[in-house]
């Protein structure tokens, strides 16, 4: 429904219409199958993932609490985005309501900086276990994990909800195809025939405060724990330490890089096709998800472990 400009953005617009990669079509039959496979194996992956977590005594370790976390904010997420892209590709439904596409506008930027908070006390957790090994058990315990969890949820619920609220004040002027297959912040706000500089600015400082001041603080830990292993002298030491939080660093690189090559892709988005961004933020949300449970069952011999228990009690 569309009214006077000067309207309210309630009367204004009742829904926004997700432009989904239009101008490559030859793309969408194949990328839908592809989205498609990758939503399964992260909803299976990260399902039995937790299930082992939660059933098998010996994994109740603060590592594996918060291996939970982010199996658990990489289901959300995924549920958030990929099974309405696989409805613009399969049935044609543009569509999102009004009120839906600000939900998972803060749905997105929330548990994206829950993950990389996550990352964060993951990687303090593997200084710990490398540079202070004795101080471990009582430093990384339940109450440990208990109080980094309301950090993780209070710090990026809190900082990230003003982002979908700056959108929804802006007047649309009637204007609601959006050229993306999410509601990707500035995607929505650009349509606004209102100033959205508080816009792009709470967005840009949120996201360097907040997955900035992360990332260095990972790399700082890995930093330290990198020095602390070339000390270690113990014949098979290196690899011990390294395969102990080897898991963590594949998949903090792989987050990094991915978000790189996006934010990369829009500042050179005159050279690129405008799909090529658009594309690798829908890739972000299902690939890593995909990827992290996998990682952490393949190098991590615990919880391959702990499968292969649960398999037996289930066949």
């Amino acid at each position: 429904m569309i009214a006077h400009p000067n309207s309210t953005i309630s009367t204004e617009v009742s829904d926004f219409l997700l432009n989904c990669l239009v101008r490559s079509p030859s793309w969408n039959f194949w990328l839908s199958l592809f989205l498609g496979f990758l939503f399964l194996l992260a909803m299976g992956a990260n399902g039995v993932l937790l299930v082992t977590i939660r059933l098998d005594v010996s994994l109740h370790e603060p590592m594996y609490y918060l291996l939970s976390i982010l199996s658990l904010l990489d289901i959300v997420v995924c549920l958030t985005v990929i099974p309405k892209v696989l409805a613009i590709f399969w049935f044609d439904l543009k569509s999102i309501s009004f009120y839906a596409c600000f939900l998972q506008m803060y749905i997105m930027n929330c548990f994206l900086a829950m993950e990389s908070c996550t990352f964060m006390v993951m990687a303090y957790d593997c200084y710990v276990a490398i540079c202070h090994p004795l101080r471990y058990p009582s430093v990384i315990t339940d109450q440990f994990v208990a109080k980094a969890s309301v950090f993780i949820l209070a710090r990026n619920g809190i900082l990230t909800v003003p982002i979908p609220i700056l959108s929804s004040r802006l007047n649309y002027c009637g204007r609601n195809v959006i050229e993306n297959c999410i509601c990707a912040s500035m995607s929505v706000s650009k349509l606004s025939c209102d100033d959205i500089t508080i816009n792009r600015f709470y967005q840009f400082a949120v996201g360097w405060t907040l997955l900035g001041s992360d990332l260095i603080l990972i790399f700082l830990s890995y930093s330290l724990i990198l020095r602390a292993v070339l000390k270690l002298k113990a014949e098979g030491a290196v690899a011990k330490a390294l395969s102990t939080c080897g898991s963590h660093f594949i998949l903090i690189l792989f987050f990094s890089t991915i978000l790189l090559v996006f934010v990369l892709t829009l500042v050179v988005k005159k050279k690129v096709s405008p799909d090529v961004p658009v594309l690798l933020n829908v890739l972000h949300h299902v690939i890593f998800s995909a990827l992290n449970p996998i990682v952490y069952g393949v190098r991590t011999q615990e919880i391959k472990q702990g499968i292969q228990r649960l398999l037996k009690k289930v066949w």
